[in-house]
């Protein structure tokens, strides 16, 4: 069964498939955009040995060549270095305009591909096939691509459509479980930034959809990728409501730049810890009730993901620091931190008005937990 969730943006319009087996018949889904039969792979060293055979095999049985380039694992790929690399490769490869190039992999394949596609010869069409759940449910939908630099994350990219995602799930059996439940982590944003009731089934279904479910996968797959779809088509370059998506981001992308976006902390389990402080930081500010937060750790915990700042291994940088941090992140308007908080599960809103003190006694309390 493959479920189609159509991400309607006028002459940059493309759909999102979702099912198992996708990747092996890939052949069948991608030549109906070729010009020519060939595409260029770009994918990453672990992501390749698991299923660029299959990928491959797919290709050519419908007699398109395949070349393919796999950078090394990891967030540290996204940056300048394996971003110049990639970009030099596909000019090699004599790749033209009117040629696709596939990403084959998490979301730092995604976002780096996606980028060096938005600019090579000024736009080159792509397609993602999203083998991680982080990616399949949010960094492949929605066309944000990018790399991070010193600076900070994401801080370098465009917005850039995909032509087409294949999401198969069956790609997800390979996943190690951190990898899985980091991915989750984005998963349950979208039940608590706008779907109580897909909070509520995820209250209930996701601990078998961690063990392997395939009905459960498919179901918080297709319906965190509709939630998705529907607010990039209402704001597809950030103006406005997309940046609801940015929940527990802002804390999140703090994280990830304290640690070096390192395995220490992934970017999944950045948002569950950064979820868990944007409702403790809503409850502070008398937004919404005790229990909201209450339960959003309590599903955490129970799903076994980083709910605390303890949590995270190694030393972290004084609340001030961290507070600085959030002063790089994208979401800064006019100097002024936007943080997506919110009134209750399922109810989350943008304030640009949040006071930086409450923030960093939020931090001085987290900190001091660990």
């Amino acid at each position: 069964m493959t479920n189609v969730v159509a991400v309607d943006l006028g002459a940059r319009a493309y759909e999102v498939r979702i099912g198992e087996g996708l990747i092996a018949r890939a052949g069948d889904e991608i030549a109906p955009l070729l010009k020519r039969p060939r595409v260029a792979v770009l994918t990453d060293e672990t992501v390749a040995a698991a299923h660029l055979p299959a990928l491959r095999a797919g290709l050519e049985a419908r007699g398109i060549a395949v070349s393919a380039l796999a950078l090394p694992a990891g967030e540290a790929t996204k940056g300048w270095a394996e971003f110049t690399r990639a970009t030099e490769w596909l000019l090699e490869e004599k790749v033209e305009r009117r040629d696709i190039v596939v990403a084959l992999g998490g979301g730092v394949i995604g976002d780096l591909a996606g980028f060096a596609a938005a600019v090579l010869r000024r736009g080159v069409r792509f397609v993602q096939i999203p083998t991680s759940l982080l990616a399949q449910v949010d960094s492949s939908v929605g066309g944000k691509t990018g790399i991070n630099t010193a600076q900070g994350k994401n801080l370098v990219g465009a917005f850039y459509q995909p032509s087409l995602v294949l999401a198969d799930i069956g790609a997800l059996d390979t996943l190690p479980p951190r990898d899985f439940l980091s991915g989750y982590g984005e998963v349950v944003k979208y039940g608590l930034l706008g779907d109580a009731g897909f909070f509520d089934w995820l209250e209930a279904h996701a601990p078998a959809m961690a063990g392997g479910e395939r009905a459960a996968r498919l179901h918080a797959v297709t319906r965190s990728v509709e939630m998705k779809a529907r607010i990039v088509e209402r704001d597809e370059t950030e103006e406005g409501d997309r940046a609801l998506l940015n929940l527990g981001h802002t804390f999140c992308h703090a994280l990830e730049k304290a640690t070096g976006y390192s395995g220490r902390l992934l970017h999944g389990e950045g948002v569950a810890i950064g979820c868990a402080l944007a409702f403790e930081l809503s409850q502070r500010l008398g937004l919404c009730a005790q229990e909201a937060p209450s339960r959003v750790r309590a599903h955490l915990k129970a799903m076994g993901m980083k709910v605390d700042l303890a949590d995270i291994p190694g030393d972290l940088p004084g609340a001030a620091a961290l507070l600085d941090l959030m002063g790089q992140d994208k979401k800064v308007v006019d100097g002024k931190l936007r943080f997506v908080l919110a009134r209750g599960i399922g109810e989350a809103f943008v304030a640009a008005d949040v006071p930086p003190g409450a923030v960093l006694a939020l931090l001085e309390d987290a900190l001091a937990a660990a």
